[in-house]
């Protein structure tokens, strides 16, 4: 199926499932554009952490969203470490380092956005450990472990990014916190670049998906034009290419 095709493809569940939560009075109003915010977030995020998953992860790497915020300042509050990207990993360190141990904030607050950029060193990829749980959102799934994000590609940037610098292993389980009402029981357009879940958690549930797909690394040739010129990282890994 020709890119223009599927990202149309993808475009259409968006909306679809915008417009759902919106009518369901699951999202504040305003959602169209993303990741959803979803009423039982922070109930996802104690799913989450009941799981063997969680439970013997040390090190996460959790994304920016404030669908997200209760697992980062679960995370925090359980002394795991924690990753979150810059946004748009538009600096040459492009992960914030949320170290429980070192911040003074509490985990609710230093979980923000807001804080990370104000308290939290920056770290280079060569600079991170391994990392045993990766938590993302989304706006759309199925039980193939398949993910619909907003569009912006950011999220399969990073995956991408850290598989080729050797800090996610085989056994590094990717989830996903939604609600019930984004997974869909359908396939979903996806690209052989698009990542995959292993998990899904909705606020009273925990999903084990079926991957298909075997992760990789940077597709070169499919990124967006801009994207070199406007991410550090990549400029720097393209020049040593």
């Amino acid at each position: 199926m020709p890119s223009r095709t599927i990202d149309a493809a993808k475009q259409a569940v968006r909306e679809r499932v915008w417009n759902l939560l919106e009518a369901e009075h699951a999202v504040e109003p305003g959602v169209h554009g993303h990741i959803p915010d979803f009423v039982g977030a922070a109930a996802a995020a104690d799913c989450l952490a009941s799981l063997p998953a969680w439970k013997n992860a040390q090190i996460i790497k959790a994304v920016p969203d404030t669908a997200q915020l209760p697992v980062r300042a679960r995370a925090l509050a359980d002394g795991k470490t924690v990753y979150m990207a810059v946004p748009k990993l538009a600096e040459a360190e492009p992960f914030y380092l949320l170290d429980p141990t070192a911040l003074a904030l509490a985990p609710a607050e230093a979980a923000t956005m807001r804080a990370a950029a104000t308290h939290a060193p920056r770290l280079g990829i060569d600079e991170m450990q391994p990392i045993n749980l990766v938590v993302c959102g989304s706006v759309a799934v199925n039980r193939n472990g398949d993910r619909i994000g907003k569009g912006a590609g950011y999220s399969d940037l990073e995956v991408a990014l850290l598989h080729d610098a050797g800090l996610l292993g085989r056994d590094t389980l990717i989830a996903t916190t939604v609600h019930p009402l984004q997974v869909l029981d359908e396939e979903l357009p996806a690209t052989d670049h698009d990542f995959q879940v292993d998990l899904i958690v909705t606020p009273n549930a925990a999903v084990s998906c079926r991957p298909s797909r075997q992760r990789i690394g940077i597709r070169w040739d499919d990124l967006p034009a801009d994207y070199t010129s406007a991410i550090p990282v990549l400029a720097s890994l393209g020049s040593a290419r």
